[in-house]
């Protein structure tokens, strides 16, 4: 019996009930076959509370049912939603068999065939896609999984766990048996089938175990992985020398894949990766893309204790997981990574931009949502970003042996169980020894909070006194305030001297040893208090948020002099270059308010401002990569937070003049670096490009000229790709040379192919809607690979000089690809609908209508899966606007 299960449901943490059965041990068998699938689960059950036996299932169909051994018959209940088993017994065992066809799962959830591999990617909710189960979090299994498939096509048989049996069939094919002794939730189960090529290496751990690894990949591309074998050694070590946390199976496998939802997945011994996050080497990746895979695959590995051993209770509670798993994948490069000194920067530049972003517009929810229509809408910078500063406060406040007590009982505890965000604070609080009951604020409020900072200095009794006020978070389309009480957090801070030095924190009052205060911290837990400094003879600069210590908007008076002391001497690289971007940000704001110098040029730079630049340029002993995070202009969509009304072509003009305000100033300098600087490491490259940015931004002869030359010259991918985004913006037959040559030479592949069409769509020609659309005529170009899709077509909307036309073309343009995309895959067109039109309640009237109009088109469309539906609701609905649907 069929029913029909009605429209979509809004899920809310409010009505989460547990689990009326476990499942204790599921055996999976997997038979490939032409393409197609049969799977057969047999799930041995057992009652844990009050309720019916109801399996999850999502596009299934049974093709057998029987329970202990006899046909379920009528019992048996079909929904939308899954399967119910009337009367069911308090354990038993069920067996239930689906057909699936891989091939033409388009949506990339459950059990999908690319490139004549066979993948699955279950999380959140994609192992109802495969078979009956109940599909969620708190649910643990042991998993034993047998495939059979030909051995010609599908020769690597791959699941989680150990290789337990394997052996040939008749008739050309053969079988594999993998078996993981541990626990888990049906999320991060995994099975993989192909013909792939094989990277291995070792591991031996602290307690002398040798863990075989192993990097499966397309063959051919086995030498583009020695990058990831080496990040995963290191983050495998570092895990046991930081956290105390040994790896505990016998084998680790990685397989990367061309078509993938996310950048990877850290399903319990096999993580699937998107190829793109595992092959990479300097001739083939760009250093950002070299660092960014040894963080993936840290940070995946890490799961295995904080994800996996440990996992979350509900969807509600992701951030228990990713929040947490950020914040070591960040330790780890801050420790041992390759991003220097610039990481902390770049790690706080991402929150300011993106998730401060998310958090003023329609989208913003707590690091714990309360609700959701589409969970998958929830793997959001908030999530992962908001939450890993989250858990760096608690650090900041325990300290790293608080910290590290509270992380040993938090595993301790909950290993092998799912766990709230409640259980991780608690565990925080015993391991620092201190009630953090205020702490869990944190979770529930959404919006990026305000402190405002006022220091009053008295020459005549060497005092400071600063007052700390914290004011609650403005929501788009919804009423601001605190929702249980102000919010408990450090800020790490310092004040700098007239000489550039720091003068010695010393509170009024303090009495006995401050730890927190030694550290540089002061623990802010009310709306408003008074801190008082002795000895402080000459007025300092307030350096306030070092480290970017709490993931909030600072409000303190400094005036142009006051940031460039901090420029120039502040010990705190994030406080530096926050000091950059904040002059830069006056600057545009000036030019933007019709600011002109003589002639109606850019006016000249701020003479303080020029000459704390031009000290930081020339200093020696300074990280050639903080110089280059200074020297790199605030982007735009940066530059939308500090206006509630976007003027669109005045603020690209205004950034573009400031950019050729330091060009014209630097012009020396920055050649100097261009040309005298090795570009033997990360850091000086970055520099180097940094330059080179500037140095193109008159578009003059000799500026493509300059650029032509770097391309030309370039040994590696990062100097060859900056040369080619700055020749994109040329309409000059060096700009087709260089971008045929490029192609020529790194072949179609979607690695390679993301930047090349992704480069093309952010071109500041005004034609550059009509050469994406040109673009997707492309031999290379495959729409059902979201890489290739997201660099096209979300390079165009993150254009925003030529995604904002004021024809309306553009916002037309992306929704018919969000409405083409959301019949094949809703996951990768929910994510380009809020990339392009999350922006709408700062647009100005003539272009919110515009951009309305499509995001109402959207919202009208049948069929609209719940993934898109609702994004535009709450971009409709929280910018003053209505949707029927």
């Amino acid at each position: 019996m069929r029913v029909s299960a009605g429209p979509f449901r809004t899920v809310r943490l409010a009505d989460y009930r547990p689990p009326a059965f476990g499942v204790d041990r599921a055996d999976l068998e997997f038979d490939l076959r032409d393409g197609g699938a049969l799977v057969k689960s047999r799930l041995a059950f057992e009652r844990r509370g009050a309720g019916g036996l109801v399996l999850d299932g999502e596009g299934l169909s049974p093709v057998s049912a029987r329970l202990d051994g006899r046909p379920l018959g009528d019992r048996l209940l079909v929904t939308d939603r899954g399967i119910e088993v009337r009367d069911p017994p308090d354990r038993g065992v069920l067996e239930v068999g689906t057909a699936l066809d891989p091939g033409a799962n388009t949506a990339l959830t459950g059990l999908f065939r690319c490139g004549g591999v066979y993948c699955t990617q279950n999380e959140p909710e994609g192992f109802r896609r495969i078979t009956y189960f109940t599909d969620r979090p708190d649910v643990s299994s042991v998993f034993r999984t047998r495939i059979v498939a030909d051995k010609a096509s599908c020769p690597v048989l791959l699941a989680g766990g150990n290789l337990v049996d394997s052996g040939d069939l008749p008739g050309g094919r053969h079988f594999a048996v993998w078996e993981d002794p541990f626990p888990k939730p049906s999320y991060l189960y995994a099975m993989v089938a192909g013909d792939l090529g094989l990277v291995r290496g070792s591991f031996a751990t602290r307690s002398g175990r040798d863990v075989d690894l192993r990097i499966y990949v397309d063959r051919g591309s086995e030498r583009l992985c020695r990058h990831a074998m080496e990040s995963l050694k290191r983050a495998m070590r570092w895990d046991e020398e930081r956290f105390g946390l040994e790896y505990d199976l016998d084998v680790y496998m990685i397989v990367a894949v061309r078509s993938f939802n996310l950048g990877a997945m850290e399903n319990k011994g096999l993580n699937i990766f998107n190829a793109s996050c595992v092959l990479a080497d300097p001739e083939t990746a760009t250093d950002e893309e070299l660092l960014r895979v040894e963080r993936i695959v840290a940070h995946e590995y890490f799961h295995n204790w904080t994800g996996n051993r440990v996992t979350c209770r509900d969807w509600f509670q992701i951030t228990l997981k990713e929040g947490l798993t950020v914040f070591r994948e960040q330790e780890f490069a801050l420790d041992v990574g390759a991003g220097g000194a610039a990481a902390r920067i770049d790690d706080a530049r991402l929150v300011r931009t993106h998730q401060f972003d998310e958090d003023a517009g329609p989208m913003a929810h707590p690091i714990k949502p309360e609700s959701y229509v589409a969970v998958d809408n929830f793997y959001t910078d908030t999530v992962y970003l908001k939450g890993a500063e989250v858990v760096r406060m608690l650090h900041a406040l325990l300290g790293e042996e608080g910290f590290q007590r509270g992380m040993r009982r938090y595993v301790g505890l909950h290993d092998g169980g799912a766990a709230t965000t409640e259980d991780f604070v608690a565990a925080m609080a015993h391991g620092g020894g201190r009630d953090l009951g205020p702490f869990l604020r944190w979770y529930s409020q959404a919006g990026t909070p305000v402190v405002r900072l006022r220091a009053r200095h008295d020459p005549g009794d060497a005092v400071l006194s600063l007052v700390v006020e914290q004011s609650p978070p403005a929501l788009a389309g919804r009423p601001s305030g605190w929702r249980e009480g102000p919010l408990h957090f450090p800020l790490r801070l310092g004040l700098v001297g007239p000489d550039g030095g720091d003068v010695p924190l010393r509170l009024r009052g303090g009495g006995g040893p401050q730890p927190l205060l030694d550290r540089g911290v002061l623990e802010i837990t009310r709306e408003r208090e008074t801190f008082v400094f002795e000895g402080v003879p000459e007025r300092p600069v307030l350096s306030a948020g070092r480290g970017f210590s709490a993931p909030v908007r600072i409000d303190a008076p400094l005036s142009t002099g006051d940031r460039c002391r901090l420029l120039a001497h502040d010990p705190d690289p994030v406080k530096r270059h926050e000091a950059s971007a904040a002059l830069a940000e006056e600057a545009v704001a000036r030019l933007l308010d019709g600011g002109g110098g003589p002639g109606g040029g850019p006016p000249p730079l701020d003479p303080d401002h020029e000459r704390a630049l031009s000290g930081l340029l020339a200093c020696g002993g300074t990280d050639p990569a903080l110089k280059a995070a200074c020297l790199e202009t605030p982007s735009e969509r940066s530059l939308y937070q500090n206006y509630d009304t976007v003027d669109v072509e005045g603020l690209s003009r205004a950034r573009s003049a400031f950019r050729l305000a330091l060009a014209r100033r630097f012009e020396g300098e920055l050649l100097r670096i261009l040309r005298g600087t090795p570009p033997d490491g990360p850091g000086r490259r970055r520099l180097r490009n940094a330059a080179l940015s500037l140095l193109a931004e008159p578009r003059t002869d000799g500026a493509l000229e300059t650029v032509r030359r770097h391309f030309r010259e370039a040994s590696t991918m990062t100097d060859r790709m900056a040369a080619l985004r700055e020749l994109v913006h040329w309409d000059h037959p060096w700009r087709e040379e260089a971008l045929a040559e490029f192609r020529g030479r790194f072949g179609d592949g979607p690695v390679a192919m993301r930047k090349w069409f992704g480069a093309q769509a952010r071109t500041l020609l005004p034609d550059a809607l009509e050469r994406a659309e040109a673009l997707e005529g492309d031999p290379a170009y495959d729409e059902g690979v979201p890489d290739l899709f997201h660099g096209l077509w979300g390079g165009l909307a993150g254009n925003v000089a030529r995604f904002h036309r004021a024809d309306g073309r553009g916002y037309r343009a992306v929704a018919d690809r969000v409405l083409r995309m959301d019949r094949l895959n809703p996951q990768a067109a929910a994510s380009l609908a809020v990339l392009a039109f999350s922006h709408l309640g700062r647009m100005p009237a003539g272009r919110r209508a515009l951009m309305g109009a499509q995001l109402e088109r959207i919202g009208a469309a049948a069929g609209l899966s719940k993934n898109t539906a609702e994004v535009v609701g709450n971009v409709l609905g929280r910018s003053g606007k209505k949707t029927d649907k």
